[in-house]
């Protein structure tokens, strides 16, 4: 099943609504995430491509939330997976592009790397931002953050892509999605980083609040740029 769709928070559905509605009188086609290059009738609003390398679910969430956060600053996000993206996808009419990713076994989702490798030129033309999600972020010593940050640079050397932002974003143990080999591996890594071991349950690390700030900061340094004629 392909894990696409666009954003629609209360506002965001009542703004989609209403310039689907008038784009629909004057005869041209409304910006759905999957029509033409309408630019659309709002000037100030941007379209972003938040992009996403999930396994468990964590960083699908954090993508999620990033969309909501611009969808509810006026702006037109559209949320999809590296590994599913949809077959019409046209990054020429897109201004903003976002890729969070989350390292598993020191690496991150090679669908992430080779989604952004292919079209690596387009991504260095626009505002960007890339997100890495990882366990090692949650330890928050010194030593992740220099771990964390070789991921970062790993992804950015072996895709050749220059964002203008990247942000560092603490996972979650999910130890009810994995399984039982899974789980014992993922117990025992987490108890050398000193997190949680109970298996009963899963534990999030990630701060929302800070997740909620970079998106905020993404909005800000999109506004300063002028927006795509598509």
């Amino acid at each position: 099943m392909c894990e696409y769709r666009v954003h629609t928070t209360h506002a965001h559905a009542e703004r989609t609504a209403v310039r689907i509605g008038a784009a629909t009188q004057a005869g041209t086609a409304p910006n759905t995430g999957e029509g033409g290059p309408d630019a659309g009738d709002d000037a100030s609003m941007s379209r972003i491509l938040v992009c996403y390398g999930s396994t468990e679910g964590q960083t699908a969430a954090i993508a999620d939330r990033i969309g909501d956060v611009l969808a509810e600053a006026g702006h037109d996000p559209l949320v999809i997976s590296t590994k599913h993206p949809p077959p019409e996808l046209d990054l020429r009419r897109y201004d903003g592009l976002i890729v969070a990713a989350s390292v598993h076994m020191g690496h991150h989702q090679r669908h992430a790397a080779s989604f952004v490798r292919s079209r690596v030129g387009r991504f260095n033309e626009l505002p960007s931002a890339f997100v890495s999600v990882s366990l090692t972020a949650a330890t928050g010593d010194e030593a992740a953050t220099h771990t964390t940050a070789e991921y970062v640079e790993t992804f950015l050397e072996e895709t050749g892509w220059n964002p203008d932002r990247t942000h560092v974003v603490a996972g979650a143990l999910r130890y009810r999605s994995y399984g039982r080999l899974l789980g014992f591996v993922m117990r025992v890594i987490a108890a050398r980083a000193g997190l949680d071991t109970d298996t009963s349950r899963d534990h999030e690390y990630t701060d929302w609040a800070g997740v909620e700030a970079f998106a905020q900061e993404f909005r800000t340094l999109l506004e300063q740029e002028p927006t795509s004629s598509h």
